[in-house]
């Protein structure tokens, strides 16, 4: 059913457009062609969305943990968050082009919601979205997909057409005809983004030669059909598609290297820049504390170093994103307009070649003469200055600190994950990087992270390490891979192991219910014990250890030969006696191993092998 766009719906909106563009990053990334194929659009966008939900995440918790206030912000405050994350957060030319749409939203968005900041939409303990249609109404999103698109053409030094811009003008259009109603203007802003998507190779010849639409544009028809989703309560019936006429998704892959078109495809010396087709070899990107005079000088000076020049923002605080062959002049120019930071300089060659590389299949290291590989269990220590740096290493999300020393007794690089606050992708990657490693295997331990997981991994591909994601669903598939990791085999071999204990391994967890609610298993109380086995309620039960051995009776009547148990926070040590008690009498020759995992809000986590 249609929703009002309020602070709730542009959370959910948050949730999934970060939802679909996780679907949708590998196929983004396949077709990135322009301005350089560098096979990271899909990724970048989800990284700015996913700052931009973190946000508005956080503008949601304050309210809920400040006395006195809303339990929710008001619709104001939610957009603004929103956009702020995303220019904070914002990624590559494409990421700092959505986080200017979304800031141009906003400034509309805010200005219509009629609610004062902290009041949560009805000026009641409860918030909420009020009378009436919040952001202005229809007329309202209508204004806000214009302003947002008129925002993100002033952004670019040099708009080109077919590109993510084309489709963001084509989404406003589309609105104002649209009925006098918001859902059905953002189902219009959607699908006339989408047609014009579609049109993109008609208009850029990188991606006619290449056989496919423009990566941007297609993130941001993913974007605007999360917003139609969440204020119409339907999902769009057709997503967009990403080659034309049938041809291939060209990317990286396929050698085509299509750098934008510009005069500046030389270096300041006069001499052919690095980077793709001789264009700039560097990207530089920066957040800016600046005046707005000074922020027109320094595009003035940017505009003459390099080529896909997008500054975006305002207030005070800008993002800078430029491709140069002089970095240091970039940062220079960001130092004398204002204050620089988080500045992060990429070179576009060698970008390419440590994913091509981290994508490739790597050799074992040459043995001794004395018949030892340097990663085999005996060989001698590496040479001084390289001893901190393993071979292969293991990344895992764990919910609980007793599970999070587990692991890291073991060797593993840990991330413990908090109740209600999942790890980022910058999180999981940041780890990889404290793994210090060439190869690293990443255990996200629970269904909702394989997105932030497959993110994380692209991240580190593009630093050089070599990363493989096992899509593990619970910390007990996460302990079965872990027990048969072994460095000193190949790469491929020691993914393949693990992913096959993994997969070996079914899993439940029991949780109490919050309220009632419809399940697989029938109607549930608030305060009953749920017992979830692969991740749907299989059974409902009063109390937590004969819950559980429902739960284990189910499970072991299709087999199985070892039973683990991982005991939640304030669990007493008698649930798992009678646990094992059970198993022991009631399932021939199946062992039963204990952990006190300690994770909150979780009792009990059950793996059968």
């Amino acid at each position: 059913m249609p929703h009002t766009l309020d602070a709730d719906a542009v959370r959910s909106w948050c949730a999934l457009a970060l939802d679909a563009l996780g679907r949708a990053r590998e196929e983004i990334d396949a077709i990135n062609v322009y301005p350089v194929a560098d096979a990271d659009t899909g990724t970048n966008l989800y990284l700015t969305v996913e700052s931009a939900a973190q946000a508005v995440a956080a503008a949601f918790d304050g309210h809920a943990a400040a006395p006195g206030t809303a339990l929710r912000p008001s619709l104001s405050e939610a957009v603004r968050a929103m956009a702020h994350g995303a220019l904070i957060g914002a990624r590559g030319n494409s990421g700092t082009i959505l986080a200017q749409l979304l800031r141009g939203m906003a400034d509309v968005l805010a200005e219509g919601d009629g609610t004062p900041d902290g009041d949560g939409g009805n000026g009641n303990a409860e918030g909420g979205a009020g009378d009436g249609e919040r952001g202005g109404g229809a007329d309202g999103l209508r204004r806000a997909l214009r302003r947002a698109a008129e925002l993100a053409y002033r952004g670019v030094a040099h708009p080109v057409e077919g590109t993510v811009l084309t489709v963001a003008r084509a989404a406003a259009d589309a609105a104002e005809r649209a009925e006098d109603d918001q859902a059905a203007v953002a189902r219009a802003a959607y699908e006339g983004a989408r047609a014009a998507l579609e049109a993109t190779p008609a208009q850029l010849g990188a991606l006619a030669r290449a056989g496919v639409v423009d990566a941007g544009g297609y993130g941001l028809v993913v974007v605007l059909g999360a917003l139609a989703q969440a204020v119409s309560g339907r999902a769009p019936a057709a997503g967009p598609v990403a080659a034309r006429g049938g041809c291939p998704a060209a990317g990286p892959a396929h050698g085509t290297s299509t750098h934008g078109t510009s005069a500046h495809g030389t270096s300041t010396d006069g001499t052919p820049g690095d980077g793709p087709d001789g264009g700039p070899a560097f990207e530089v990107i920066y957040l800016l504390e600046a005046e707005e005079t000074a922020v027109a000088r320094l595009r003035e000076r940017l505009d003459a170093l390099g080529d896909s020049l997008v500054v975006v923002g305002g207030d005070g605080l800008w993002n800078v994103h430029v491709h140069v062959d002089d970095a240091g002049a970039a940062v220079e120019a960001g130092i004398e307009a204002g204050r620089p930071y988080r500045v992060r300089i990429t070179h576009f060659g060698t970008a390419a070649a440590r994913r091509a590389h981290a994508d490739q299949p790597h050799p074992r290291p040459p043995a001794d003469d004395a018949g030892r590989r340097p990663d085999a269990p005996g060989a001698p220590e590496p040479p001084a200055g390289r001893a901190d740096r393993a071979p292969r290493a293991v990344v895992a999300v764990v919910p609980g600190e007793g599970l999070a020393a587990l692991c890291a007794e073991v060797g593993a690089t840990v991330v413990t994950a908090r109740p209600g606050e999942p790890p980022a992708a910058g999180e999981l990657a940041q780890a990889v990087r404290r793994a210090r490693a060439p190869e690293v295997v990443l255990l996200p331990n629970d269904a909702d992270l394989r997105h932030t997981a497959a993110a994380a991994a692209a991240q580190a591909r593009a630093e050089g390490v070599r990363v493989a994601v096992i899509p593990t669903r619970s910390p007990v598939q996460g302990l079965a891979a872990l027990a048969v990791h072994e460095p000193g085999r190949s790469f491929d071999e020691d993914v393949v192991a693990m992913t096959s204990a993994a997969g070996a391994t079914r899993y439940a967890e029991l949780a109490v219910a919050e309220r009632q609610a419809w399940t697989m298993a029938g109607v549930c109380q608030a305060g009953d014990m749920l017992g979830l086995i692969d991740g749907d309620v299989a059974v409902i039960g009063d109390g937590l250890a004969g819950t559980a051995q429902t739960v284990l009776d189910r499970m072991l009547a299709a087999g199985g030969e070892l039973v683990t148990l991982v005991l939640g926070a304030d669990v007493p040590g008698d649930v798992a006696e009678r646990l094992e008690r059970h198993v022991r009498e009631g399932h021939f020759a199946v062992d039963t191993v204990v952990y006190h995992g300690g994770q909150p809000g979780v009792p009990l986590i059950i793996g059968i092998e």
